[in-house]
């Protein structure tokens, strides 16, 4: 009987996670690194750059029986988890990190938040995703969505028409 898989996140070598990305796609696991756009200045021009939302981290789908094999890729560091056990991450987070990459809205990394009420999405491209809110100002509402393990968020921009209460 083979062991169930879940996600869990990978510490790799900083400005390495689109490498080790790909290399545990070509041995067939399911990865998922999630990344955003942000205009740099250099010195003659701007350029848009992709960085992950998590430096050295990325997300792999795979069951613990295979833990030997994720190690032993080239820049994958560890998995994360308590002691020598990895830890897997809810399935609904990543699937609510899927939602904001694949929504198209701006998207921003911030810091990770602990406090704040709860939500769902119920209209809008991000529907069904769960979160927390941050109001920042009066006509800003940023939807906050954590990976408790990493203690790392990312923030998107929201209609508030889109927010109900989340109740679990």
């Amino acid at each position: 009987m083979q062991a169930a898989s879940a996600w869990f996140a990978l510490t790799t070598r900083i400005h390495r996670e689109k490498h080790v990305s790909k290399l545990l796609e070509l041995r067939q696991f399911e990865v998922f690194l999630p990344c955003y756009h942000r205009r740099q200045r250099w010195s003659d021009r701007y350029v848009n750059i992709e960085e992950p939302f998590f430096p050295g981290y990325l997300f792999c789908h795979f069951s613990a029986t295979e833990k030997l094999s994720i190690l032993m890729v080239p820049g994958v560091l560890s998995i994360v988890g308590i002691g020598n056990r990895p830890t897997s991450i809810d399935d609904a987070e990543i699937a609510s990190l899927q939602s904001v990459v694949a929504s198209g809205l701006t998207v921003c990394a911030c810091p990770f938040v602990e406090t704040g009420q709860r939500i769902e999405i119920r209209d809008g491209p991000l529907r069904g995703s769960q979160g927390t809110v941050l109001n920042c100002s009066i006509e800003t509402n940023r939807l906050i969505v954590s990976v408790s393990l990493l203690r790392r968020s990312v923030a998107v921009s929201i209609d508030p028409d889109w927010v109900m209460a989340a109740y679990h």
